[in-house]
C-alpha cells in the first residue's frame, strides 16, 4: 500500500486523471503542461490515478491514461500512486478533521438537497464547485449518529473559527489569477458551503480532501490545473490548515473548448486521444490541435 513519501524536488508537479473514461485533447493540453513546466524548472513530474469511482472506474481506461500519455513522449516515476491503494491515509486525515470537531454526517440525498433549496424561503440557489450549495440539513449532527450510508461533511463555519481570524493566503500564477490570493470566508459560505468530505457512494474520501492529502503526501510543490478548479482553491487551502498541510503554488490554465465554445467532456470521443492515434497523427500533431483549441477559447 502507497504510504506518504515526499520526494525531494524544488519544483514537483502532478497530473491526477480518474480512469473513467478516455483522455481528451483537454487532458492532453492539462499534462502537458505540467509536464513541459517540470522540464523547464528542471523538477519533476509525477501521475497520480484517482480511480475511487468505483462505478465508473475500469482498468481497461488506466492502461489508456499510461498509452496515451506514453505516446505523447511523457514519462514518470514509478510505481504510480492509486487512491485505491490509499484508503486508510484518507481516514486518518478524516479522523483528524473529525476530532476538530469540524465534520458532520449528513443522510441527504440529491433529491432531499434539490427540495431544499426549492423552498420559497431559501431564495436564490448559490452553485459551487460541486452543484448547488448544500443548505445545511444535517449540520448540528454529531459524529456519533454517523450511519453506514451517511456521507461526512465538513462544517465551514466550524472550520473557519478555528483560524481564529488568521488570513490564509496563496500563490497563484495562472494566467487569470496571477498573484497574492486570498480565504474570504463570507464568500466561501454563499459559494461553497459544507462540501462532502468522504462519499456514501463510493465508499471513500472525495476529491477534496483526497487531493489535497496526496499532493502533501507526495511532496507537490506546484499545482496545474484548469480553471475550472480555481473555486475549489479556498477549500483546499482551508483543509491545508486544518490538517496543518504544506501549501503549495497554485497554476490555473484556461480549459480546452471545441469550436462551440464547450467545454470538452470524456463523453466527447471524437476528441479522444486515442482517436487521434487511430486516425495516424503524430503526437506533435495533437500537441498542437490542443495547444490551437485552448488559444481560441475567448
Amino acid at each position: 500500500m502507497a504510504r506518504d513519501r515526499t520526494m525531494q524536488a524544488s519544483y514537483l508537479t502532478r497530473f491526477a486523471p480518474s480512469p473513467t473514461g478516455l483522455l481528451h485533447l483537454g487532458h492532453a493540453f492539462s499534462a502537458l503542461t505540467a509536464w513541459e513546466a517540470a522540464k523547464a524548472a528542471d523538477g519533476e513530474f509525477l501521475l497520480r490515478i484517482e480511480d475511487t469511482d468505483g462505478a465508473r472506474a475500469r482498468p481497461e481506461y488506466e492502461v489508456a491514461i499510461y498509452e496515451d500519455l506514453n505516446w505523447l513522449g511523457m514519462s514518470w516515476p514509478k510505481p504510480v500512486w492509486r487512491q485505491s491503494e490509499r484508503l486508510d491515509i484518507y481516514a486518518d486525515a478524516l479522523e483528524r478533521l473529525s476530532r476538530l470537531g469540524v465534520t458532520y454526517p449528513c443522510s441527504c440525498t440529491r433529491a432531499d438537497i434539490r427540495a431544499a433549496l426549492s423552498a420559497p424561503q431559501e431564495g436564490t440557489m448559490h452553485l459551487s464547485p460541486d452543484g448547488a450549495v448544500y443548505p445545511g440539513t444535517c449540520r448540528g449532527r454529531d459524529m456519533a449518529e454517523c450511519g453506514s450510508g451517511d456521507a461526512i461533511r465538513l462544517d465551514l463555519d466550524r472550520a473557519l473559527a478555528l483560524l481564529d481570524g488568521q488570513a490564509l493566503t496563496w500563490r497563484e500564477t495562472g494566467p487569470a489569477y496571477a498573484g497574492t490570493q486570498a480565504l474570504n470566508p463570507e464568500a466561501m459560505r454563499r459559494q461553497i458551503g459544507d462540501v462532502v468530505l468522504a462519499r456514501k457512494d463510493i465508499g471513500a474520501a472525495a476529491y477534496h480532501l483526497s487531493v489535497v492529502v496526496d499532493d502533501a503526501g507526495q511532496g507537490v510543490t506546484h499545482v496545474i490545473r484548469g480553471e475550472d478548479l480555481f473555486e475549489a482553491t479556498p477549500i483546499h487551502r482551508l483543509l491545508q490548515a486544518l490538517l496543518d498541510l504544506p501549501v503549495p503554488v497554485w497554476h490555473h490554465h484556461p480549459l480546452v473548448r471545441d469550436e462551440a465554445g464547450k467545454r470538452l467532456a470524456k463523453r466527447s470521443d471524437a476528441c479522444a486521444i486515442r482517436f487521434y492515434r487511430d486516425a495516424g497523427w503524430t503526437p506533435e500533431e495533437v500537441r498542437r490541435t490542443a495547444q490551437s483549441l485552448r488559444a481560441s477559447t475567448p
